[in-house]
């Protein structure tokens, strides 16, 4: 169920961002999705991201603090994130939400509110131990997933400028 929460919540993001979200149904590369925002013209190239969805009820991050560290199931996740990509750049997004299902969501007439949020890193080019089989890595309590932050990363993208900060 935590996969498709966070399904909505980037979903809901890319829709704002002017991006449409395309699952990738096989993992054979550590990606769960494709951003894609289309060309301001025809005759243009879309821009495309991919993104490995992360979800977890063990974090609370703390605003007050700079970072908060996610550690990864599995080596391979890292890897897929952490190795030089040519062609499409990838990001890692990390939803944390509360371990009580009930209290992800809540709906008004104002809208829905849904509890906790997702954090993104660029991993390409990090290097973790190879005797490290789950690996950490510090995310930014300021790198929020927004709709302002997929439009300055496709942005970034497009101009084949370097995703880290």
């Amino acid at each position: 169920m935590m996969e498709l929460l966070q399904l909505g919540y980037v979903t809901s993001v890319a829709a704002t961002a002017g991006c449409t979200v395309e699952r990738v149904d096989t993992d054979l590369w550590g990606m769960d999705v494709t951003f894609i925002r289309p060309p301001a013209t025809p005759l243009e190239e879309e821009v495309m991201l991919l993104a490995q969805l992360k979800c977890t009820t063990q974090i609370n991050p703390d605003p007050a603090k700079d970072t908060f560290s996610y550690q990864f199931t599995k080596r391979q996740y890292f890897d897929h994130l952490a190795k030089p990509r040519r062609n499409f750049k990838s990001v890692l997004i990390v939803m944390t939400t509360p371990p009580i299902q009930a209290d992800w969501t809540e709906v008004t007439h104002g809208g829905l509110l849904t509890r906790r949020a997702c954090y993104w890193k660029h991993l390409e080019g990090m290097h973790a131990d190879a005797s490290i089989q789950k690996p950490s890595v510090k995310i930014s309590t300021s790198d929020v997933f927004d709709a302002q932050t997929l439009i300055k990363l496709m942005d970034r993208v497009d101009r084949g400028d370097s995703l880290h900060g």
